[in-house]
């Protein structure tokens, strides 16, 4: 199976849910992707952030299936080995917007839910804004839409230090490279904060120390300015945003101003004691409220 690790293969399969590797075409690349649930179901596309990859989803992609979606979460751009471009301007988001758009072509969907965590958060808002004749509904997770963002960092000192991480990732010279995996990458091990399930830590980073791979993913902050200043307009599909009031990586103003890039109907949940990695941390409160909001 591709981009699945065996504990997830087994947890899928021990509910009954079969989850399938497969490839997608997009832009000129190929792209590591696994799906479940009915081919004749309504497409749910899910978006990973950094560090993770597909897999990150399993458990949601279970619950979305045995719903009778087709649920279908893909390696994006750097992270599947077939899409892999060295040019750091190749990890802008328009193009990180593209491939949403030629994953959905590649699976026959004009019209689909689009599901994303952290850096995929990013890329779904700007394909809400860019694209909402494509989009049925937009679920967020952790990542406030960009404007927020980008206006917390400028005015709240408590969010600009939170950031301090991507500053640190965009330093030219391979500097974050070398730290994030020294000493057996105890640094890298270190950013899933004791939240995501060992055995899918220890398969991400066997992943990302395979040549060429964490650059191609740190491009993405290298892509972008310091203040995060991306290009994304107000929603106008249904959207949900969850967002857990322990993330150390996106503070609360942000997320309290992201009500104000929403132009559709939006609902704005809080999960206390929940930190950044909701997919991995709370899947059955992350199912539940993806579920009730496709279907609403």
């Amino acid at each position: 199976m591709i981009g699945l690790t065996p504990t997830a293969a087994v947890q899928a399969y021990g509910r009954g849910v079969k989850i399938h590797g497969t490839r997608l075409s997009a832009n000129g690349y190929e792209y590591d992707a696994i799906t479940a649930g009915p081919e004749d179901g309504d497409l749910v596309l899910l978006l990973h952030g950094w560090p993770e990859f597909a897999d990150c989803w399993t458990q949601e992609m279970t619950a979305l299936a045995e719903a009778g979606y087709r649920a279908v979460a893909v390696d994006q751009r750097g992270y599947s080995p077939g899409a892999r471009p060295t040019d750091i301007a190749d990890y802008h988001v328009d193009h990180l917007v593209s491939d949403v758009i030629g994953f959905a072509d590649a699976l026959g969907a004009q019209r689909f839910h689009l599901v994303a965590h952290d850096w995929g958060g990013i890329v779904a808002w700007a394909v809400a804004g860019a694209h909402p004749d494509r989009l049925k509904t937009l679920s967020v997770l952790a990542t406030p839409h960009p404007r927020a963002l980008s206006k917390a960092i400028a005015e709240d000192e408590d969010q600009s230090r939170r950031v301090d991480y991507v500053r640190f990732f965009q330093r030219p010279g391979g500097v974050a490279e070398q730290s994030l995996l020294a000493d057996d990458a105890a640094r890298l091990r270190d950013a899933y904060a004791g939240k995501v399930p060992e055995e899918l830590v220890e398969e991400n980073v066997r992943r990302l120390s395979e040549p060429g791979a964490l650059t191609a993913t740190l491009n993405w902050y290298r892509a972008v300015g310091e203040g995060l200043g991306i290009p994304a307009e107000p929603s106008p599909v249904p959207t949900l945003y969850v967002w857990g009031s322990e993330d150390v990586a996106l503070g609360p103003v942000a997320a309290y101003r992201t009500a104000d890039f929403v132009d559709g109907p939006f609902r704005f949940v809080e999960l206390t004691g929940a930190s950044h990695w909701l997919p991995e941390e709370a899947p059955t409160e992350v199912s539940a409220l993806i579920l009730s909001h496709l279907a609403g």
